[in-house]
């Protein structure tokens, strides 16, 4: 086979690749790589965190209606409403006749002044002021309804 001829104007049969420039452009990319990760790492988290902190303040001012609807029934002697504010089995323990019998015979809450909802037993603390003129400490017992998801009275301590 000949050799092709050598000169000017002709070409060798494989070009060398190029080296300028290589490690920076493997760099650029890496570089790039790695922000992408981080923005899309980063955005997840406080997705995560955006969600947690929303959940957490929807089951606070969830906690603080129900309890609000509640106390709300009481001081108006609407006994039927508080009752119906109740958990399930807070009203297999309890009668709604028994309930309002209950309600009305004792001295009656005027006013009340809902605490800040404990997440982790769902206990909400309550001051009421009662007919007699004292004042009264209570904690909301709290339960989620596991159809509704809809938090409700569960006891009142």
């Amino acid at each position: 086979m000949p050799n092709p001829p050598a000169g000017p104007g002709v070409a060798p049969p494989f070009a060398a690749p190029p080296v300028e420039g290589r490690r920076t452009r493997i760099w650029l990319g890496l570089g790039v790589g790695a922000v992408a990760l981080a923005l899309c790492c980063g955005g997840g988290g406080a997705a995560v965190v955006g969600f947690f902190v929303s959940t957490v303040q929807a089951f606070d001012e969830q906690g603080r209606a129900v309890s609000t609807d509640y106390y709300q029934a009481l001081v108006k002697r609407e006994y039927g409403a508080a009752y119906d504010q109740l958990c399930a089995q807070a009203r297999r323990q309890e009668s709604r006749r028994e309930f309002e019998r209950r309600a009305a015979d004792g001295p009656q809450v005027t006013s009340f002044r809902i605490g800040e909802l404990d997440q982790t037993n769902l206990t909400l603390p309550v001051e009421v002021t009662l007919s007699d003129g004292d004042r009264d400490r209570q904690r909301v017992n709290l339960k989620q309804n596991e159809q509704t998801g809809q938090l409700e009275v569960c006891g009142v301590s």
